[in-house]
């Protein structure tokens, strides 16, 4: 299926992974109609195209403003506030995500998008103790933000059967590369080992999977653009990479590229409420669904050396 032509709606698209996927879009020819709220901070970052148009609106009253849009092919759901450490335990801040995305599949329906994604997360899987995280396991998230993900994807699965809608769940694993949060592990060793300062970490002994921006917004597209056919059927898919193997080894790698700058203290960082647990995605799913025709082009080597050569940019702006 073509993109070009397409009439696509986007939540989220001044976001790191929203923006890249809307630039994308842009590129094969969609016109993105992109929600964002008057008083974000982002918005003004988005520069003019002749085929991006913002859209004013609250994602609670998501129907009201996308409106004037009239019929549209898909929407994208990629906004969720409250990812920071402060709020990203908190029942309200979470609770009032699953009403406003239930809002923004409402929308959806109203448009008449044939097909709904959203961007989920790999805490939904929780703790598992082979650290397998296959779409068909049974979730137990720890924290409310991997729990109001869980209880957004059980609703509007139930929803999308009814109504028809092709539903993809997307379960993003660790996506890095220019523009992600500066906080990030990735962003963290980017930055400060260049410049020879010590960098805190947790002892870096279980698994983990990396995904570079550019391949997890063509994993978007291409999932799009081969969803056709398969109307009215829901998906859960895991966007990670095949590249696991233990945190440590991603860290020393980082630092080689740095040029062996800095200082790695392991086992001084305080771990996040789940714990050191470790990643292991399957991706046979998002090779099934794309048919085959999805493969990763960036090695976590390439992909750490783009974000020492640039500076951090989204990619909405630079098609402007």
């Amino acid at each position: 299926m073509g993109i070009a032509g397409k009439k696509i709606v986007m939540t989220g698209a001044t976001g790191f992974i929203g923006s890249h996927v809307a630039g994308l879009l842009l590129e094969e020819g969609a016109e993105v109609y992109a929600l964002v709220r008057p008083d974000s901070p982002r918005r003004d970052r988005m520069p003019g195209h002749g085929r991006l148009h913002l859209v004013e609106g609250q994602l609670a009253e998501a129907g009201d403003s996308l409106r004037e849009v009239g019929r549209a092919d898909g929407f994208l759901h990629f906004a969720w506030a409250g990812v920071n450490r402060e709020e990203i335990d908190s029942p309200a801040v979470q609770g009032k995500n699953v009403e406003d995305s239930l809002a923004c599949l409402k929308a959806a329906r109203m448009l008449g998008c044939r097909i709904f994604m959203d961007a989920g997360s790999r805490v939904e899987y929780g703790i598992m103790e082979d650290g397998i995280m296959e779409e068909s396991r049974e979730c137990r998230p720890v924290n409310e933000y991997g729990k109001a993900k869980l209880e957004f994807y059980r609703r509007a699965e139930a929803c999308c059967r009814q109504w028809g809608i092709t539903y993809y769940h997307l379960r993003f694993f660790s996506v890095y590369g220019r523009g992600d949060h500066p906080w990030s592990i990735i962003s963290t060793l980017v930055r400060e080992l260049p410049q020879g300062n010590r960098v805190s970490l947790s002892a870096c002994r279980h698994r983990w999977n990396f995904m570079e921006i550019s391949d997890a917004a063509r994993a978007v597209v291409q999932l799009y653009r081969e969803s056709e056919g398969r109307g009215g059927e829901t998906h859960i898919v895991n966007v990670a990479s095949v590249d696991t193997r233990p945190l440590r080894s991603f860290v020393e790698e980082v630092r080689e590229l740095c040029g062996g700058k800095g200082q790695l203290e392991y086992g001084t960082f305080a771990q996040a409420k789940e714990g050191a647990l470790s990643v292991c995605p399957t991706v046979e799913v998002l090779q099934e669904l794309t048919r085959g025709t999805w493969t990763e082009q960036v090695s976590f080597a390439q992909g750490i050396q783009r974000m020492l050569e640039k500076p951090a940019g989204s990619a909405v702006r630079r098609l402007g």
